[in-house]
C-alpha cells in the first residue's frame, strides 16, 4: 500500500529504528552515568521512542516513578508492550505528550531527554521551563546530535534539492534537524543556575549489512522525507540516496565505519540546602 504524501510530522518505524539499537543507545548509557540525584521520586524521560532505554531507568532507580513520553503512537504501542509483563519494572510508564508543550503537574527529580530536541526548532528556549520543573537538586539531562554537516546529512540535503525531488518536498525545511555546540547549552543552563557539564563525544560504530548508512538514516533522519514521500516515491528517493551514500562512506571486509557525533549536557539545579 502506497501512503499519501504528508508534510505533517514524521511517521516513525520502531522496527527500522530498532535495527542499530545498541549503537543508538550507547549515548543513553553515557548520558545518564553522569546524573547525581540521589533517590529521586519521579523521573520523566521525553521522547522516549520504544522505550527500551527508559526501562533501565526504572532499573536503576527501583523506588522511583519512572514515565517515558512520546508523541508517536507507533513508538507507544512498542514501549506499552514492554509494561505489565513479568520481567517489566513494576514502576514504569509510558504516556503520550509533545516536548515543546510537556509541563508537569508538579516538580520532578530527574527529566532526561535523549536524541530528541533536535527535532523542535529553537529548542534552548525549552530549557528554561525544563529547569524550572526540576525539584532542587534535580536533573536535566540532554543529548543532541552534532553531525548535521556530516556526509550523510549533506547527501540527504542533495538529493532532497534535485529537480525531481524538489516540488514534492517543498513543505519541508531545508534543515528539519538542528542542535547547537556544547558551549551554547553549557552558557545556557549555566545562566539558569545549574551546576552543568557539557562535553562531546565521535562514536565511530562500524556497521554491518547491505547499505548500512542509508538504513541508518531510514530510522531517523530520513523519516520526514519519507512520510512526505509515501511508500513508493520513498523507495525511488532511497535508490538515489544510497548510491551518494556508498560513494560517501565505501565498504570494507570488516563493515562500514559511520562516525556518530553527540553533544550531552547534565544540568543539576541547587539543591536549595
Amino acid at each position: 500500500m502506497t501512503t499519501q504524501p504528508s508534510t505533517g510530522k514524521p511517521v516513525w518505524d520502531p522496527a527500522q529504528y530498532d535495527r542499530f539499537a545498541d549503537e543508538r543507545g550507547r549515548p543513553f548509557v553515557d548520558l545518564t552515568a553522569r546524573i547525581r540525584t540521589v533517590d529521586p521520586r519521579v523521573v520523566i524521560d521525553l521522547g522516549c521512542g520504544p522505550g527500551h532505554l527508559t526501562a533501565t531507568l526504572a532499573v536503576r532507580w527501583p523506588d522511583a516513578q519512572v514515565i517515558g513520553v512520546d508523541n508517536d503512537q507507533a513508538m507507544l504501542h512498542v514501549a506499552n508492550a514492554l509494561v505489565g509483563g513479568g520481567d517489566a519494572p513494576v514502576n514504569l510508564r509510558f504516556e503520550h505528550g509533545d516536548i515543546g508543550t510537556w509541563q508537569p503537574d508538579t516538580q520532578v527529580d530527574v527529566i532526561v531527554t535523549n536524541a530528541a530536541l533536535q527535532w523542535l526548532p529553537a529548542h534552548l528556549a525549552l530549557l528554561p521551563r525544563l529547569v524550572d520543573a526540576l525539584a532542587p537538586g534535580g536533573a536535566l539531562a540532554l543529548q543532541v546530535p552534532g553531525n548535521f554537516d556530516d556526509a550523510h546529512h549533506l547527501a540527504i540535503r542533495q538529493v532532497m534539492a534535485r529537480p525531481r525531488w524538489r516540488a514534492a518536498l517543498s513543505g519541508l525545511p531545508e534543515r528539519v534537524l538542528s542542535s547547537y555546540p556544547a558551549v551554547v547549552y553549557q552558557a545556557e543552563l549555566a545562566r539558569l543556575e545549574c551546576d552543568t557539564d557539557t562535553w562531546e563525544t565521535t562514536y565511530v560504530h562500524v556497521l554491518h549489512g547491505t547499505d548500512p548508512v542509508l538504513e541508518w538514516v531510514k530510522g531517523t533522519a530520513l523519516r520526514p522525507v519519507l512520510t512526505a514521500l509515501g511508500n513508493e516515491r520513498g523507495a525511488d528517493f532511497c535508490l538515489e540516496l544510497g548510491e551518494l551514500l556508498r560513494s560517501s562512506f565505501g565498504t570494507h571486509p570488516w563493515g562500514t565505519p559511520f562516525p556518530f557525533k553527540r553533544i550531552f549536557a547534565v544540568a543539576h539545579r541547587p539543591s536549595g540546602e
